[in-house]
């Protein structure tokens, strides 16, 4: 390898920021001048923990000097462990070092009058690297990037996400995930927001019980979003979930180069009853979508409390103020008390957090000396909570003294910080202290569901005070190993070194308590067994764990700091920077100093952002963000569109009583009759000149209906009479279920849920967006925004038209979609219908029963009677909107039934 000569070297500091992509920096026609010709992402799962390569390859096709940048997303728990670029040859390495001493060099780069782009930009899972380089012509480089993350259990699955924006086509592009679990492999599935059924044909996945490989390796023509166009469909997120088998120890002790790792996560444990008091924000800078989704989101977590739960609710703006003195039973009786309290809070008024606190204390201090906290119950203090506080003790030092105090290590607070405008250090302090943790909650079209999630990881505790212990003689620098609360879905890892003279087999032993009772787990692990095992180069790379062990000590000792005090706090920064530079990790106490040819004056920063730093400088997606080109990402308002097809068509008006008829026409109409007499009369209103009107356009019915047995006719149902729940289909033969909830008034469905049994996934569709459910778990994808998700026994996809279908082997497929027509709405659709058996059911599902069609009515060809099960209908032939069609839609003559 090649290294730049003495003399030849500028340096750059950068650190980590927030997008993902290898772009130019110049207009578009320059753009095509960096040609990326490949691309590749190789990322290897070890045990969970994640080793990520990414490798891209430009050349400059132009005549003059070009400026190529390299992006980058990549997970927010992730560290960026090394990047190096290789210019002709020669190798352009980063180096990982301290903060200040970077910070040293990029402060006197800005004193020569060097331009620094410093960019500090993250999303909600992810963070952007970004370097710029100039390239000669016909001259080639080489970017690396590789990072490191230990992949979380959320919900009950691990979460592999790969951004993917190479914004042009690339020859070569390639991504390989290997994925090696001892344990074995218990389920695995893949979700994609840029898949297409063409792309989806270079997506392989191989997997037996302990090791997986998936594969996406598209050709160009597959990549093209337009034939004969150079625009490409990669633009997105790649993830990849999966989860573990488990032992009825729930746990693993697995062991590689003399480092080990602990895994803990029994499932198999009832939950333990809660108390819990929701503490709500309803100041008045809640109002308007905020307090809207705060009531929808606490009215469904509401919803899932445990009959054998306790709780109760604040609300507070410069005052706080209790719905009940004290905790009730989450009977059902209860629970819609709640839900109507819930409806009715406004948002007004300043902002009491620490009144609100205290009086959430004071409520499970009382609860507990009138002994009315069931034995072996837990207490949770859930604040949700949008600014900082106004009314009051408005000290954030102090607010967070007085809840310590008051809390006083006896119960668990989480704090969620809706949206930029509240000190996230402030809330994460206060949580960390209060044994809990803290979460932002984005301002969004999905802010509910985010608050729902939060709810359902702490929903179901299994264990508390659990304590993880092993001979002293046996390990040494162990991690974290004692935990406040275990819950269900998520898992607890502890890791450490094995001391050099440290016995054969290595032993643990877990304790912890239940609902009632106490609960001991032993385990133990082969040391040569375990090390035998991660010998796979092709799965495994080198000295994995003695990584894991140095990220997750890092972390924790991150996350330590926080909360500690300043002498503490000074040595536990000191033992963070220690591990990040020994393992050139950048975190936030360290830069990446790369090198660049000589003559780029230009010098950069980019550090691994801290969540707190987006107040006051965040950039909201979608709102005045600009490409490095300075080039608007979102421009100016286009024409209007073209008027509706639909509101050219006219026709006249008739009003009987106050109509006289007029001449007709001295021309003939295309309707007129012999000798030119037209069949129609044209009517006016007395007095008036003629006006034309709007005609009423061709409406989309509510559901298309194929007949079972037929290729051509369709059934076109309307729904009319006053219902709001609907039983729309039910085959349990099939294992599914459709529900809606239809406006009569509105004459639209609300909504449309489709419930699987196998896998047990619900699909839950509004105008707003769809709402993926799987093992608690919620994703929530706007309309028209593409969708690849395969899993076990069920594929989801969505088109850029909005097209939802959700697919199983040998089962019927069900189709939703945004109708944006004529009609607006959601519509439901249905494809081989003819594998519905024969217990099907409910307002749909009743024409794939016994359905028989009378004569055509002698009067009218156009009416027909429809018999089913034993009913008859009144089936007119009518023109509808095919809403399968892109809007306007196709014109279809069908036969239409009102229900």
């Amino acid at each position: 390898m090649k290294t730049p000569a003495p003399g030849r070297i500028h340096s750059i500091v950068l650190v980590l920021l927030s997008l993902a992509v290898l772009q130019t920096s110049k207009a578009q026609k320059v753009q095509n001048d960096i040609d990326i010709y490949s691309l590749t992402v190789d990322s290897k799962v070890s045990s969970r923990f994640a080793h990520t390569v990414i490798t891209s390859r430009v050349v400059n096709k132009a005549d003059a000097v070009r400026e190529a940048t390299f992006q980058m997303e990549l997970p927010k728990k992730a560290f960026i462990t090394n990047f190096s670029m290789v210019i002709d040859g020669v190798t352009y390495p980063g180096n990982i070092k301290e903060k200040a001493a970077a910070q040293q060099q990029y402060s006197a780069a800005v004193a020569r009058g060097e331009s620094a782009g410093l960019v500090r930009a993250t999303g909600r899972k992810t963070e952007q690297f970004q370097v710029s380089v100039s390239v000669a012509p016909a001259a080639k480089v080489t970017f690396e990037l590789v990072y490191e993350e230990l992949l979380a259990r959320h919900l009950g699955a691990y979460e592999l996400l790969l951004k993917v924006r190479p914004q042009q086509l690339v020859k070569h592009l390639q991504m390989d995930i290997h994925i090696f679990e001892p344990q074995g492999i218990s389920f695995l599935e893949t979700e994609s927001t840029f898949m297409t059924s063409k792309l989806a044909e270079a997506l392989t996945t191989s997997q037996n019980k302990t090791k997986a490989h998936v594969r996406f390796k598209p050709t160009l023509s597959q990549q093209q979003k337009y034939p004969e166009k150079q625009d490409t469909v990669l633009d997105g997120s790649f993830i990849v979930r999966y989860d573990v088998d488990r032992p009825l120890s729930g746990g693993s002790i697995q062991i590689e180069n003399g480092y080990f790792v602990h895994y803990f996560a029994p499932d198999s444990l009832s939950t333990i009853p809660k108390n819990v008091i929701f503490v709500i924000d309803k100041s008045g800078s809640m109002m308007g979508r905020k307090i809207k989704q705060t009531r929808e989101a606490l009215i469904k977590i509401l919803d899932d409390l445990s009959p054998h739960d306790q709780f109760d609710l604040i609300s507070f703006s410069s005052e706080a103020t209790t719905w009940k003195p004290l905790l009730v039973p989450a009977s059902t009786e209860n629970v819609n008390e709640a839900k109507s309290y819930a409806t009715g809070i406004q948002a007004q008024g300043g902002t009491n957090i620490n009144d609100a606190m205290l009086m959430a204390v004071q409520l499970l201090e009382k609860a507990n000396q009138e002994e009315l906290l069931p034995e072996g119950s837990i207490t949770l203090i859930i604040l949700l909570t949008d600014g900082d506080p106004t009314v009051g003790e408005t000290n954030p030092s102090n607010i967070q003294k007085n809840v310590r105090k008051a809390i006083n290590g006896q119960h668990s607070l989480f704090c969620l910080g809706f949206g930029f405008d509240v000190s996230y250090a402030f809330l994460e302090k206060m949580a960390l202290e209060n044994g809990g943790l803290a979460r932002r909650i984005y301002e969004d079209s999905d802010s509910a569901l985010q608050l729902q999630d939060f709810y359902q990881e702490v929903a179901n505790p299994l264990m508390t005070s659990v304590a993880f212990e092993y001979p002293s003689n046996a390990v040494e620098s162990v991690t974290q190993d004692t935990f406040r609360v275990f819950f269900k879905g998520s898992e607890l890892v502890v890791a450490g070194k094995l001391r050099e003279q440290s016995p054969d087999v290595l032993l643990a032993q877990i304790r912890g308590q239940l609902h009632r009772e106490n609960i001991t787990y032993m385990m133990m692990s082969h040391v040569a067994e375990q090390e035998e095992m991660f010998r796979s180069p092709k799965y495994i790379f080198h000295s994995f764990m003695e990584r894991l062990w140095a990220y997750l000590t890092i972390q924790q000792l991150l996350e330590q700091m926080v909360s500690a005090l300043d002498a503490e706090k000074q040595a536990l920064e000191a033992r963070a920077l220690s591990l990040s530079l020994s393992y050139s990790f950048v975190t936030p106490l360290t830069s990446m100093v790369i090198t660049k040819p000589e003559g780029q004056e230009q010098s950069q920063v980019a550090e691994k952002p801290v969540e707190d730093e987006s107040r006051g400088s965040r950039v909201y997606l979608g709102g005045g963000l600009k490409l490095l080109n300075g080039t608007p990402l979102f421009g100016p308002p286009g024409p209007p569109a073209a008027a509706s097809p639909f509101h050219r068509m006219t026709s006249r008006l008739v009003l009987p009583e106050l109509m006289s008829p007029l001449a007709p026409a001295s021309a003939p109409s295309p309707t007129s009759g012999p000798g030119g007499a037209s069949h129609d009369t044209d009517f006016r209103i007395k007095g008036t000149t003629p006006t034309a009107l709007p005609f009423a356009p061709v409406q989309a019915p509510s559901v298309i209906l194929p007949l079972p047995g037929q290729s051509v006719d369709r059934l076109c149902v309307d729904l009319r009479r006053p219902q709001e729940l609907v039983n729309l289909l039910s085959d349990p033969d099939q294992g599914v279920e459709v529900t809606g909830h239809f406006e009569t008034a509105k004459a639209r469905f609300s909504w449309i849920e489709v419930t699987f049994e196998n896998p047990q996934v619900q699909i839950h569709a509004s105008p707003e967006h769809v709402v993926m459910t799987r093992n608690r778990r919620n994703s929530a994808y706007k309309w028209k925004e593409t969708l690849y998700s395969v899993m076990p026994g069920l594929k989801v996809t969505m088109d850029k038209e909005g097209l939802l279908l959700l697919s199983r082997p040998d089962r019927v497929t069900i189709g939703l979609l945004f109708w944006d027509g004529p009609g607006k709405g959601l519509r439901l659709l249905l494809q081989n219908t003819d594998r519905f058996s024969s217990h099907v059911s409910g307002t749909l599902g009743q024409f794939y029963q016994d359905v028989l069609w009378g004569p055509l009515d002698t009067a009218d060809d156009s009416k027909r009677t429809l018999k089913v099960q034993g009913r008859d209908y009144s089936a007119t032939r009518e023109l509808k909107l095919d809403y399968q069609e892109s809007p306007p839609g196709k014109e279809i003559s069908c036969w239409s039934v009102e229900l």
